[in-house]
């Protein structure tokens, strides 16, 4: 079996589980909603405020959101201690890396879409807009591979549904003030090149995190 294959079966493994069971995905859209309605409650938006905060409203949706389905990425593998199983397969390691974050790449691009349309429905904002939709791609990136090892570093805590937020979100925080940066600077009508720094700060972001958790992958898994 080559190496893409691999990848893919593994991502389809974790997809297939998580349509079977569909708490997480439920859980993201009420959580998604509710966050979105408190701030709208809070901040009682017009047309001016709204293009100033929706932004940061926007992105607070999808990171929370995303935690949520990222405790679950690797919280399957402790089923039948399955994790164990995985690791005494003839793979490398960075194979069984790069198909858990495939897996939490589709799964995150999913629940943005999901959120981008409550958030349009909720703040009347529109916000799916190409320029919108490529820094969506950008973080779902930089979430699922950081997420990915955060996950797998707390998979053998107790307390990994608390732990894993702590260490997840300041490390992604870089990557989620770029989002709001560049939608910010799209829904208030300027251009993608007025955005370009922060488009390549993010761009930067990923490949780093995608190199520095691969590498540190197989040795949390061996701890």
């Amino acid at each position: 079996m080559t190496a893409l294959k691999i990848v893919w079966a593994l991502a389809i493994k974790d997809l297939q589980l998580e349509s079977r069971n569909r708490d997480v995905g439920v859980a993201i859209v009420m959580f998604a909603g509710l966050v979105i309605s408190i701030f709208i409650i809070a901040i009682e938006p017009t047309p001016e405020t709204s293009t100033k905060v929706g932004s940061g409203v926007l992105w607070a949706a999808i990171a929370f959101a995303g935690v949520v389905g990222l405790a679950r990425s690797m919280a399957h593998e402790m089923d039948g201690d399955s994790i164990s199983s995985l690791m005494l397969a003839p793979i490398s390691r960075d194979l069984i890396f790069l198909g858990k974050s495939l897996g939490n790449l589709i799964f995150l691009l999913v629940a943005e879409a999901v959120i981008f349309a409550i958030f349009t429905l909720l703040f009347n904002l529109w916000v799916i807009r190409l320029e919108i939709i490529a820094t969506g791609l950008l973080i779902a990136i930089g979430f699922s591979s950081v997420g990915t090892f955060f996950a797998s570093l707390t998979l053998r805590v107790r307390a990994r549904e608390v732990l894993l937020p702590m260490l997840f979100l300041p490390v992604v925080f870089p990557l989620l003030f770029s989002a709001i940066e560049i939608t910010s600077t799209v829904i208030q009508g300027g251009s993608w090149q007025a955005s370009l720094a922060w488009l390549q700060l993010a761009i930067v972001y990923d490949v780093i995190f995608l190199a520095v958790s691969s590498y540190l992958f197989s040795y949390v898994l061996e701890d």
